[in-house]
């Protein structure tokens, strides 16, 4: 009787070192001085910032969810990284958190090294986006609890703040602006709705929506607002990243008990994917589904207001 190899189970042990190799070039343009070591380690490390005073670590998890689905429908790998960091870094900055690192877990059913080094190729951009270093990883081939040719990831960001700083809800009173902060697009919540509404119509990523495939529309990365937050926070009174929930539920979590916020839904400015899904589904659904067109929400001092506009792509919405 022959004996069985890790191989003959479905993990290949080779693939994954040669994935490792692969991948190290894009993971070493995100090293920012306080990383202490590198790649292969048992743990990252990361050196704390000097010059806080009450510092505090602030952490954020994160997938991408049924995105997934139309990046390996499409064959397209190359975004969807971005989009795990941005679901965590933009967490991050609602708490006044600059990221510092990130560490990724990306689980599939079959190592397929050419697309796995696209996905991290994207959270290596991500990362130099929001000006954090990927200091570690974890790759798990896992036959039996995925497909050949599924995956899974999740994205964890470690951020600091100053402890003074992190409680946005008392720098909010009556009276201040609403300013948005215009998404890329369907960023990464909702997915399950838009494939509904792709079956129900009989199309799918490679149908033609204004003049291109739907999957370049659909797999537009998440934007990642590190670089605004960190130019404007000093004119900022709170944000809300506005992701599954719409503005509607997102919105709410940084306000006191005793305000609400008025919202002007004439002044948003939708995107044309949101506007093609409004035919086949009801306005409240999509309001509490998707962004529509707002990434993320500023809560500023009425006196701030032109600073932030000339400083932003920003627009007033309440």
């Amino acid at each position: 009787m022959s004996k069985i190899s890790y191989k003959d189970s479905g993990v290949d042990i080779d693939a994954g070192n040669s994935f490792v190799e692969q991948i190290k070039p894009y993971v070493k343009e995100t090293i920012s001085p306080n990383v202490i070591g590198g790649i292969g380690s048992f743990a990252g490390a990361f050196r704390l910032p000097s010059g806080y005073k009450k510092p505090v670590l602030l952490s954020a998890t994160d997938g991408v969810g049924t995105k997934l689905k139309l990046a390996i429908d499409a064959k397209k790998f190359d975004t969807v990284g971005i989009d795990l960091v941005a679901m965590c870094v933009n967490d991050l900055i609602c708490n006044f958190g600059e990221p510092l690192y990130f560490l990724d877990y990306y689980a599939t059913g079959k190592l397929k090294t050419h697309e796995a080094v696209q996905v991290v190729k994207g959270i290596a951009k991500g990362c130099k986006l929001s000006e954090s270093a990927l200091i570690g990883g974890e790759t798990a081939e896992m036959p039996g609890m995925y497909s050949e040719n599924d995956f899974d990831l999740a994205g964890f960001a470690v951020g600091i703040t100053e402890e003074d700083e992190m409680d946005r809800i008392s720098h909010t009173k009556a009276g201040d602006v609403l300013i948005a902060l215009p998404s890329s697009g369907v960023h990464s919540n909702g997915f399950s709705l838009v494939r509904k509404i792709l079956e129900a119509n009989n199309m799918d990523v490679n149908s033609e929506f204004n003049g291109k495939p739907m999957y370049e529309t659909l797999l537009t990365p998440t934007r990642i607002y590190v670089k605004e937050f960190k130019k404007l926070k000093n004119k900022i009174n709170a944000l809300a990243h506005i992701t599954g929930g719409g503005i509607i539920e997102n919105l709410p979590r940084v306000l006191p008990d005793n305000l609400e916020a008025v919202v002007y839904k004439n002044k948003i400015q939708t995107l044309p994917i949101f506007d093609f899904m409004s035919q086949f589904v009801e306005e409240n659904e999509m309001y509490r589904t998707f962004n529509m067109g707002v990434g993320m929400i500023l809560v500023v001092n009425q006196e701030n207001v032109d600073f932030i506009l000339e400083n932003s792509d920003g627009y007033v919405i309440g």
